[in-house]
C-alpha cells in the first residue's frame, strides 16, 4: 500500500456516526478514526488487543481511559496504550478524529 489520500479514501463504518480509513505496511498500520456522535455521557465499554497502539488527538476531545485511569486529552495530545491493556474513551466534544497507529497490524481491520 502506498498513498492513501483523505478525500479518496475506502472508509469503514463502525457504528452510527464513526468511521475509520487506514494505511498500512507489513508491520505498522496507521488508522484515523472519525467520531461525529459525542459528547457522550460515558465512556464506551472497554476493550483490548495484542497490538501495541499510540493515540494522537488531531481534533475535539477526550477522556481516554486506560485501565480505568482517565487522561483529558486535546488537540496535539498524544497517549500510548501497551498491549492486551483495557482501554477506551469518551467524546467529550461533537467531533473528534483520532489518529491510531498499531504494532502489528490489525488483521482484523482488513476483513
Amino acid at each position: 500500500m502506498s498513498a492513501v489520500y483523505e478525500s479518496d479514501a475506502q472508509r469503514t463504518p463502525i457504528a452510527s456516526g464513526r468511521e475509520r480509513y487506514l494505511c498500512h505496511t507489513p508491520n505498522l498500520m496507521m488508522v484515523v478514526v472519525d467520531f461525529n456522535d459525542g459528547p457522550t455521557a460515558q465512556p464506551d465499554p472497554p476493550h483490548s488487543h495484542p497490538h501495541e497502539q499510540v493515540t494522537y488527538v488531531a481534533e475535539g476531545e477526550v477522556l481516554f481511559f486506560i485501565d480505568q485511569v482517565g487522561y483529558k486529552l486535546k488537540v496535539g495530545d498524544m497517549i500510548a496504550v501497551p498491549a492486551n491493556v483495557p482501554h477506551t474513551v469518551q467524546l467529550l466534544t461533537q467531533r473528534v478524529r483520532l489518529v491510531d497507529t498499531f504494532n502489528p497490524i490489525r488483521a482484523d481491520f482488513l476483513k
